[in-house]
């Protein structure tokens, strides 16, 4: 019998939005699940450009049954101009056989984002990534106020989904208000996953 796990699936360009994935991951252990940390490759900007099917260095990138297998996902990218970036939507582009075989249906999904200004998008961000989960089917959930650090939080963190403000710069190093609510994320997905396989039962 397999294992089950929550994909921990993000892009990132300066390590921010891979920070907040293993945050994320954190409380996705801490529930007592294991998380599988994967990341998509770079689209490149020359077409016949190809990149190995595993990175120099760093996590691995996700394949179609990383996605196919997970029991849950967490999805993150950083906030370009409001949306995802081009190699996270690259990768769902590609799914098209997992949605025809309604692999991802009734599984659970959050989403996570960082940004470099205070109002760079980062809410949009959310609210565009959630799109091909809901054609997937999946189940997605966000961050009620019941976490206190929603409401006071000066910088990231949202009701959709954990999110980071790295400052212009990557200068500002994650506030102590965003950690716990990726965190807090993570350990709910996970807590979802778990409800919904004894459920199955």
């Amino acid at each position: 019998m397999k294992i089950p796990y929550i994909l921990v699936l993000y892009d990132t360009n300066q390590d921010a939005t891979k920070n907040l994935a293993y945050l994320i991951a954190q409380g996705v252990h801490d529930a007592g699940l294991r998380a599988m940390i994967r990341r998509v490759p770079k689209v490149s900007a020359v077409s016949e450009q190809s990149h190995p099917a595993i990175p120099d260095e760093g996590d691995l990138y996700c394949t179609a049954d990383d996605l196919r297998a997970c029991s849950g996902l967490a999805m993150g990218s950083p906030t370009h101009f409001g949306n995802m970036s081009a190699s996270l939507k690259y990768f769902w582009d590609n799914t098209v056989s997992i949605w025809l075989a309604g692999d991802l249906q009734g599984k659970p999904a959050c989403v996570f984002t960082t940004s470099g200004s205070m109002h760079g998008g980062q809410e949009s961000t959310l609210l565009t990534m959630m799109m091909p989960l809901l054609h997937h089917g999946m189940l997605l959930m966000g961050l009620p106020y019941a976490h206190p650090e929603l409401s006071v939080t000066v910088r990231g963190g949202t009701p959709y989904g954990a999110s980071h403000v790295s400052g212009v710069k990557h200068q500002h190093v994650m506030t102590v208000d965003e950690q716990a609510l990726a965190i807090a994320q993570g350990v709910r997905l996970a807590t979802l996953v778990k409800q919904l396989q004894a459920d199955s039962l």
